[in-house]
């Protein structure tokens, strides 16, 4: 295919041949499939949706054979542009390989496909009294498979742990056809290189993932969740190093700043007082006899820092009511501007106040205005810049808050992305971080699996 043009008739018939009816061609139906959750957008060239492995063959062969650039996806839930066929290719939809194909709970192993829903699966092995941890902020729409190519986290990473942790195999159809088939059902595998763990967060760059051999746990028999407000930024911080000084593991640690709770009263009615400056909510999880003891254990560390304000949730309910306001922070950030540019950085559990010291300071120089909220217990947070993209002198000023943001996150000893990875949209800052030996070891390696580049190229790395 001639860079620039669009598929020959004799490319286009080839889809036709393999695919039927599942090859789209005109603007209206490929329109969907240009885009993610970034909101970046470019139209590809043709959309397929293959059913069986076979088909994945077919098509890598003749990818690699014509040079033309192919793009992995499922849902499109992920923030940084991994989705998007720019420059134009032939994005691939894997949600009709969508089988549960094995829950053991002996081996405690499910073997699945990419195009599963993650919360359709969990719910799945939860009722048959198996855990499968990994809880994407996306888990009810987003796929297993994009979950592995992106390696998700969480809000319970902190205790159990990120997606890389419970991909035990994998098959995988790299281009010019050849299947390849790594790990397996073993929970310990230490024979040659790690080739799983390449995969898993490789951002769709190496090959189409076609199956999955997942890691399962025992289902914890009950959970409780506590959220507690606080007058200061650092009570709540201090707060966190108390509930950890005091030999707590949750199983999530959430935290929103000032901000954050003031967009989403916003949205809703809240619960806290309106003098709260910063929040902390918990997840604990385990047995339902030692539960309680464990709220009281979390209440009596806070104490000292004087909450303002906790609710607590035993049940179900209580909980789901709590862990909303966690999930509406998205839509209520629309409250406050039309546009945000959101970073996902982590920095070591000894700086995160440092870090959103630094985020705050930024955005006021800015004159911008910020949230920031994440995943405190493992020093993972999310910093949206709110602006309105119509306006220049905040376009301007809020790619000046992204600079100095991932400048201050480095200094901190951080990385500029946590659980979302590069895809497009961190591309360009990606020599703050990287060395330029690291990034050409990186591109050696994709050249091994994928020679002439046609996986999701110009993304990650």
């Amino acid at each position: 295919m001639e860079k620039g043009k669009g598929l020959t008739v004799a490319q286009r018939r080839f889809l036709e041949d393999i695919f039927g009816d599942d090859a789209l061609f005109t603007p209206e139906q490929t329109h969907v499939f240009g885009a993610d959750a970034s909101r970046r957008f470019a139209p590809p060239l043709a959309v397929v949706r293959p059913g069986r492995l076979e088909q994945v063959q077919e098509l890598l062969r003749w990818a690699q054979r014509e040079r033309v650039a192919l793009y992995p996806r499922a849902r499109g839930t992920n923030l940084v542009g991994d989705c998007v066929p720019d420059p134009p290719g032939v994005a691939i939809s894997t949600l009709k390989l969508n089988r549960i194909l094995d829950v053991d709970g002996k081996d405690f192993v499910a073997v699945v496909e990419p195009g599963v829903i993650t919360a359709e699966f969990q719910a799945q092995v939860e009722a048959q009294g198996l855990f499968y941890p990994p809880d994407p902020a996306s888990t009810r729409i987003s796929t297993l498979g994009g979950n592995v190519s992106t390696c998700a986290g969480g809000m319970r990473a902190l205790k159990y742990g990120v997606t890389r942790d419970y991909v035990l195999g994998l098959e995988a159809v790299l281009p010019g056809g050849e299947t390849i088939h790594l790990g397996g059902r073993a929970h310990k595998n230490v024979v040659g290189l790690d080739l799983v763990r390449l995969f898993v967060g490789a951002e769709g760059t190496l090959g189409v993932i076609t199956q999955l051999t997942l890691k399962l746990l025992p289902k914890p028999e009950a959970s409780a969740s506590l959220l507690a407000c606080f007058e200061s930024l650092a009570a709540a911080l201090d707060a966190v190093a108390a509930v950890f000084q005091a030999g707590i593991l949750p199983a999530a640690l959430e935290f929103m700043d000032h901000a954050t709770l003031d967009c989403l009263a916003r949205l809703k009615p809240a619960p806290w007082p309106a003098s709260a400056r910063a929040a902390l909510l918990f997840r604990l999880d385990g047995g339902r006899a030692t539960l309680a003891a464990e709220v009281e254990r979390i209440e009596s560390a806070l104490e000292p820092h004087c909450p303002s304000f906790i609710d607590i949730g035993l049940d179900s309910a209580s909980e789901a009511r709590l862990w909303e306001l966690r999930q509406l922070i998205n839509p209520a950030a629309f409250q406050l501007k039309p546009d945000k540019l959101s970073d996902d950085v982590a920095v070591p559990r000894g700086s995160i106040r440092l870090a959103v010291e630094a985020a705050h300071a930024i955005a006021a120089a800015q004159g911008l205005v910020v949230l920031v909220f994440g995943h405190v217990g493992d020093g993972n947070l999310h910093v949206n810049f709110m602006y309105d993209a119509s306006i220049p002198a905040e376009l301007q000023a809020v790619h000046a808050a992204m600079n100095a943001l991932l400048d201050a996150t480095l200094a901190l000893g951080g990385t500029i992305s946590g659980e979302h990875g590069v895809g497009l949209a961190k591309l360009a800052y990606l020599d703050k971080q990287l060395p330029r030996l690291e990034r050409r070891l990186m591109q050696q390696v994709k050249a091994v699996f994928d020679p002439y580049t046609i996986m999701n190229p110009g993304k990650a790395y």
